[in-house]
């Protein structure tokens, strides 16, 4: 997924890693906006001329930050060796995992989004790139699984998921994952009897 603002591949070095290390764990707990630049160059014990080499803007750390969260969900994605119905269930076992997860705080990439209202925004563009990547990606597996309408299917997985993770964070994570988990296995039941409502555009 190409980075909405990065042309280039990012240097590599122990300071970048360490303030991207430093802003991915205040941005998540924290939110985006909350945090400043001045802050971040603290917590990780670099200058700002530092800061500046390697981010020539906020904006680009954020996007740096949305980048590295999705370059490991698709590096563990293309590792994985699961297709179909059971690439699926391993998709839903990861959002449960998430959930339970300690210091859990919602989706990174929702959060993200309800940060910025433009959806051109450069973080939004990075948002979007995820969300079809993800899309697609179940997408995929309902079609090996044989599924009627892997599209419908997906955004229907889409759906629950987001609901899943939001009301893990802000109600019980039990009762999220157990919701979740039911929602799931009637998806993967309905490969085999196809009760998607014919009414759903496949597009």
């Amino acid at each position: 997924m190409p980075s909405a603002t990065r042309k280039t591949p990012a240097r590599r070095s122990e300071a970048r890693e360490r303030l991207l290390a430093t802003a991915t764990a205040l941005f998540y707990s924290e939110g985006i906006n909350s945090v400043g630049v001045d802050r971040i160059v603290a917590a990780a014990n670099v200058t700002l001329a530092t800061f500046y080499r390697h981010f020539p803007s906020k904006q680009d750390l954020v996007v740096a930050y949305l980048q590295a969260i999705h370059d490991a969900l698709a590096e563990r994605a293309e590792a994985s060796g699961k297709q179909g119905r059971e690439l699926v269930s391993e998709i839903g076992a990861e959002v449960l995992a998430e959930i339970g997860h300690e210091g859990f705080r919602g989706c990174a990439f929702i959060n993200a989004a309800s940060e910025f209202e433009d959806p051109e925004h450069p973080v939004r563009q990075v948002v979007a790139d995820h969300r079809r990547w993800y899309l697609e990606r179940l997408r995929g597996a309902f079609a090996e699984a044989g599924h009627k309408r892997p599209g419908n299917a997906a955004r229907h997985f889409v759906m629950l998921r987001d609901g899943a993770v939001t009301a893990g964070y802000l109600d019980s994570p039990t009762a999220a994952q157990r919701t979740f988990k039911r929602g799931v296995e009637g998806l993967i039941r309905a490969i085999d009897n196809d009760h998607m409502p014919d009414d759903i555009d496949e597009g």
